[in-house]
């Protein structure tokens, strides 16, 4: 399910957001220039994958970010992130032995 809440763009400026710390909804409607429906949709989305906790402080709501449904994620990518560096180390060895 984090797959698909990271597909959509907002919802990783989002997380992205989440990570200096805890936020209210109205912070993310100001930082997006999104509706309040429209990050509420999103909120909801990230919630439902486990990748935001929320509790209630007084009449508003406060959001953070899980980072361990990411570990899902980033196990997946490691493989790729494998063949980009030996892609990487080869371009280095390439450019260093042909200065030009």
């Amino acid at each position: 399910m984090a797959y698909a809440a990271l597909a959509e763009p907002h919802r990783r400026e989002i997380l992205d957001l989440l990570r200096d710390g805890e936020r209210s909804a109205g912070e993310f409607v100001e930082r997006l220039g999104l509706s309040q429906p429209g990050v509420s949709k999103h909120l909801r989305v990230l919630r439902e994958a486990g990748l935001v906790d929320v509790r209630a402080d007084g009449r508003h709501r406060r959001y953070s970010l899980r980072a361990a449904p990411l570990a899902e994620v980033d196990a997946w990518l490691a493989p790729y992130r494998a063949h980009w560096n030996t892609q990487l180390d080869a371009l280095e060895r390439h450019l260093a032995e042909n200065p030009e």
